[in-house]
């Protein structure tokens, strides 16, 4: 298992402007910001760098945390995966939001894209295309939603995009879902409309420990 990590993929949920091209980058407005806030649980992952694929097939469960920056047009993002009975945690990356362009995942030190945020058709789903450099470019893509409950619908419209990008079936993974080792439960008190999570099991990545969302390492 290499340090490039069991990328998470970021999704999307921004309104679609009526113009949208298909697979196109999302071109957020001034409220796209407050829409993406919040909890967003990862539901699957595309990718054409092989040792990529085998390393979401590790990811039990995940999610993301969006929260403001100091600037008003970054959203600083948390990643929690859990591995096993580990729950790892990132907070290398965030999200540039500037109406009228695209949104850019960009890692926190370097500032260096690393991804962008795709245009979906619902505001529940948070798509993210990253690609990385090797010896040549190799594309990918992960989803997240609101609830892992999406539509076969919605699950169609990922693998649309998937194809878009020159990416076929088999390089495709959908999380499993299956421990709550980094949990997902409301918070006292607050007034976020959605959950917010708690780790039970928090951990740094060991050296030589898969890290997801960080796509260009």
């Amino acid at each position: 298992m290499g340090s490039a990590g069991l990328r998470l993929l970021l999704g999307l949920a921004a309104l679609l402007p009526a113009e949208a091209a298909p697979c196109g980058a999302q071109r957020p407005d001034s409220s796209t910001a407050s829409q993406l806030l919040g909890t967003w649980l990862y539901v699957a992952g595309a990718a054409q760098f092989p040792q990529h694929r085998v390393e979401m097939l590790l990811i039990d469960s995940a999610f993301l945390r969006l929260e403001p920056g100091a600037g008003g047009q970054e959203l600083l993002i948390s990643h929690y995966v859990a591995v096993g009975d580990q729950c790892f945690t990132n907070n290398l990356t965030y999200l540039e939001v500037t109406p009228g362009n695209a949104s850019l995942v960009k890692h926190a030190k370097t500032h260096q894209t690393e991804g962008m945020l795709m245009n979906v058709s619902s505001e529940n789903l948070l798509l993210v295309q990253y690609q990385m450099q090797r010896e040549r470019t190799y594309l990918g893509q992960y989803l997240y939603a609101r609830n892992l409950s999406i539509s076969t619908a919605e699950r169609e419209e990922f693998e649309q995009h998937a194809e878009c990008l020159g990416l076929r079936a088999e390089q495709i993974v959908y999380a499993p879902s299956k421990t709550e080792v980094c949990q997902v439960k409301e918070a006292e008190g607050s007034n976020s409309p959605h959950p917010e999570p708690v780790a039970a099991v928090t951990a740094s990545p060991a050296p030589g420990t898969p890290w997801p969302g960080n796509a260009g390492n």
